[in-house]
């Protein structure tokens, strides 16, 4: 009886229905499955613990595929396996091979590359987009340390991916935060979808540079079977050994393994069909042959740990006004006045106390951001991840806090937000919870000029706002606070919201406009004002200069009306019943780029299709630093004169 040949025989079985897999859908990878079959089925069926009928235990073991387009020999094993699928997860399944033939179809739970929220929860999130699964390996690690859980997680890398600088940011986070559970596994089969990779991302190279991160690389030979099971065992040995370096495993791997004419450049990505398949299976076949492939020693899936996370029942926070005297902070309520990205500060400290799944991240400005407040709070602290300047890393570690039942806070400047939009577009592809908060946003930043002003993140946030995701819930909701009662609202609210939030705050302290007795919702808005000539819709920022607006469009006989439209999706129907009001002249004031808050006023008015004027006034040139806010706002055409003329013009062509 032999270890190995069972290994080979049950690697050829997974093979072969990888290739029938991509050939039924007309599309897919089985090359690349190809080379990864010896160490998915090591993994799947001898190494891992967890429950195949209920494969999002939260004491398993992890598999994180970041070469996501491999999924299918994944899915091959799943189907042998029988791990339980389905959309629904109080009534799961085991998957078949006949789920495994149905891969790509469009009512299919067997997606193109993995996706949990398409019905597959042995995965924890959507990859593919390639670069960004060691991190999510990273946050399922962090939330275990966190609940004091054994688990192990392991993180399949293509050698072409690890390009990626996101990877490095990984290797870098895992290293800081000891996240020795973390089991990167490179799979160096040479080629990518175009050519051969570069010399960078060779099996040495690339043993070298986690060598040099403090790794300890076990280069293997990824289709011997015992190599990869000593290998394993050995980060099973030394995980918890806190003298012991991380491990990453370099595997050599051969993609179209098993058959010679799918091997070399030019096969990525092209199923084998017709006489083409025929042939690789039959090079397979005598393959398996030579190598004596037999399933004559028995496989077993490991037990888990056997001990859930302890959970904390969560207890009601305070107001803010409680919250800021419990910090001794209560000399700021008598100046009447606070930066909202601050209130964040306050408001995450308070939400962490209260609650035991709020995870605090930041990008290395937590000073800024003032989520240093959560992370100096001692009791507080352990649940802090400094992130360091590697936002897309911070990004799609939330995702996999996420998968791991936390509620996670990122925060860093809006301006650096930006860096990360594929890794927040994925983590909302994978029905991911957590939330961003973008301080230093807009032009109110004045001083520091363009490099460090957001201005297209509303229009970039706001288009997932115009889309709902499986669970029938908006795909982001954008906020956009004017006061510190009213971030500080919104940052608890958003705790309560099972997705992704984006709120941007703002550097300058400013008035407040409401109380701790206002509460404020996601979706919702406040009439600060009620006119009937001109409804004015701003935003963060220019609700205070809108507000100034009023008493000089009061001078002139103007009566209008003003909404602090705090967030996107709102409610269109209120909105345009106070337009009319207005006699449907509607002026929208914001401080960013266009395609934002008017851009969604404007197409709710053309969807309802009453005869509304809309005027929008934003940013329309490219800013530059300036002393004080108020130059900046003048330079970019968003002063209260500004603001009291463009309202005037419209009025008069409105009456004209």
């Amino acid at each position: 009886m032999s270890y190995d040949s069972t290994i080979h025989a049950k690697a050829g079985e997974l093979i072969k229905l990888s290739y029938e897999m991509t050939a039924a859908a007309g599309s897919g990878h089985p090359t690349s499955c190809a080379s990864l079959a010896h160490l998915v089925t090591v993994l799947m069926y001898d190494h891992m613990r967890y429950e195949p009928a209920n494969p999002a235990h939260p004491s398993s073991d992890r598999l994180v595929l970041s070469e996501g387009h491999a999924v299918p020999v994944v899915y091959a094993a799943c189907a042998d396996l029988g791990v339980a699928i389905g959309k629904d997860k109080g009534n799961l399944r085991p998957m078949t091979v006949e789920d495994a033939m149905t891969l790509r179809a469009i009512d299919s739970v067997v997606d193109g590359h993995p996706n949990p929220v398409e019905g597959f929860p042995f995965f924890d999130a959507a990859t593919g987009s390639l670069g960004q699964g060691l991190s999510v390996a990273a946050g399922l690690a962090a939330a275990a340390k966190i609940d004091a859980l054994d688990k192990r997680v392991f993180c399949i890398i293509g050698d072409g991916e690890s390009r990626e600088g996101q990877i490095w940011e990984a290797v870098d986070f895992i290293k800081d935060h000891e996240l020795k559970a973390v089991l990167p596994i490179f799979n160096c089969n040479v080629y990518a979808q175009s050519d051969v990779v570069s010399p960078q991302q060779t099996p040495e190279t690339t043993a070298k540079k986690l060598e040099a991160a403090g790794y300890k690389a076990l280069v293997i030979d990824g289709h011997r079977p015992g190599e990869i099971q000593a290998a394993l065992n050995e980060h099973a040995e030394t995980m918890s050994n806190p003298n012991a370096q991380p491990i990453a495993i370099v595997a050599k791997t051969v993609k179209g393994w098993g058959s010679a004419s799918q091997q070399g450049d030019g096969h990525h990505g092209k199923p084998a069909s017709g006489d083409g398949m025929a042939q690789a299976l039959e090079e397979l076949t005598a393959t398996l042959n030579d190598l004596g492939a037999m399933a004559d020693t028995k496989l077993s899936i490991k037990l888990m740990s056997p001990r859930n996370a302890e959970t904390r029942d969560a207890i009601a926070a305070p107001s803010m006004d409680e919250a800021l005297k419990g910090f001794g902070m209560e000399d700021v309520l008598s100046k009447g006045k606070l930066a909202t990205r601050r209130a964040y500060g306050v408001a995450l400290r308070a939400l962490g106390q209260a609650r035991a799944d709020v995870v605090a991240l930041d990008a290395d400005v937590k000073n800024s951001t003032f989520a240093e407040m959560f992370s100096k709070d001692e009791s507080l602290a352990s649940r802090f991840l400094e992130c360091r300047i590697a936002e897309q890393n911070m990004f799609s570690v939330a995702a996999g806090l996420s998968a791991a039942g936390k509620t996670a806070y990122t925060s860093t400047f809006a301006k650096f937000v930006a860096r990360g939009y594929d890794q927040i577009e994925m983590a909302i592809n994978s029905g991911a919870n957590f939330k961003v908060v973008g301080s230093h946003a807009g032009i109110s930043l004045a001083a520091d000029g363009p490099s460090q002003m957001s201005l297209p993140d509303i229009a970039w946030f706001r288009s997932f706002a115009t889309m709902t995701r499986p669970n029938g819930l908006p795909g982001c909701y954008v906020l956009q606070p004017s006061c510190a009662y009213q971030a500080y609202a919104l940052t608890m609210a958003m705790a309560d919201f099972d997705g992704v939030c984006y709120m941007r705050t703002l550097r300058p302290d400013m008035e407040f406009l409401y109380s701790a007795n206002d509460t404020f919702t996601l979706g919702g808005h406040e009439v600060l004002s009620q006119g009937r000539d001109l409804l004015i819709v701003a935003t963060g920022y220019m609700v205070h200069q809108a507000n100034k607006a009023l008493e000089e469009l009061d001078k002139q006989g103007i009566d209008a009306t003003l909404v602090d439209l705090y967030s996107i999706p709102f409610d269109s129907d209120a909105i345009l019943d106070l337009a009319n009001a207005n006699n449907g002249n509607i002026l929208t004031l914001e401080d960013n780029y266009g395609a934002g808050a008017g851009s969604a006023i404007a197409d709710a008015a053309s969807a309802d299709g009453g005869g509304f004027t809309v005027q929008q006034m934003h940013v329309r040139n490219l800013p530059k630093s300036g002393r004080t806010t108020e130059d900046v706002m003048a330079y970019c055409g968003l002063s209260v004169n500004d603001i009291v003329k463009g309202a005037m013009s419209m009025l008069e062509l409105s009456t004209a």
